[in-house]
């Protein structure tokens, strides 16, 4: 079994997630599947009208991505050439590089370095890496002390166009001053693209569901998980 896969299934065995799994499921079925629908549509709008280059963020947050064996996949390769040309437009005050692996093996965010570098990133370049995270919201919570005083600074999420609703959600929750970056030029509604979005939805929609219905109960356990 991979760390990745441990890490999922510790997840879905939480009491927490559980819970909030039971409630946005009888919330989808009690509204025909309309609820999830809407988050479906969310997901699409912000992967359609996602910018390629940023407004003013001062710090690129760079998502990693699973790469067993350190091979990295289309959509990893196209999140480091959009860092790269974001870098040669206009160089970021620092990049953080986000994303950690399993034991004995690069990490999502050495992985980056190692791109990034050999498409000519200037070695002396303002890097950060945060190696130890395994999903969005551990990135972004641990990118909080990679940052340290420029958390209070615009950031830039870049991300693949098909992540960036969850990205968004958990930045909004977690308290950054954040824009988003889309690693394509367009959204591609290819096939092989569905079952991501179709997946993003359903993630969003419990995380959603989830921190309304803990506000609902008063439960704060529940709602730090999501802060």
């Amino acid at each position: 079994m991979t760390s990745r896969t441990a890490h999922r299934i510790a997840l879905f065995g939480d009491r927490d997630i559980l819970h909030v799994a039971l409630i946005t499921v009888v919330v989808c079925v009690l509204s025909a599947g309309l609820v999830y629908l809407g988050y479906l549509l969310h997901v699409l709008r912000v992967a359609r009208r996602a910018p390629c280059r940023p407004e003013r963020g001062e710090c690129v947050l760079l998502f990693g991505k699973h790469a067993p064996g350190g091979r990295l996949d289309a959509d990893f390769q196209a999140r480091l050439d959009r860092a790269m040309a974001l870098w040669r437009e206009r160089p970021p005050a620092c990049l953080v590089l986000l994303g950690g692996g399993p034991e004995n093996e690069p990490t999502e965010a050495e992985l980056a370095r190692r791109g990034l570098l050999a498409r000519g990133l200037p070695a002396d370049a303002p890097l950060r890496l945060e190696s130890e995270s395994r999903d969005t919201l551990q990135n972004l919570r641990n990118a909080r002390a990679v940052l340290g005083e420029r958390m209070h600074s615009r950031v830039t999420l870049l991300s693949s166009r098909y992540h960036l609703a969850r990205c968004a959600w958990f930045a909004r929750r977690l308290g950054y001053d954040w824009e988003l970056c889309a690693a394509e030029p367009r959204l591609s509604l290819a096939p092989r693209m569905w079952p991501r979005l179709l997946g993003e939805a359903g993630y969003v929609c419990m995380s959603d569901i989830g921190a309304r219905w803990a506000r609902l109960i008063g439960s704060q356990r529940m709602l730090a998980r999501v802060s």
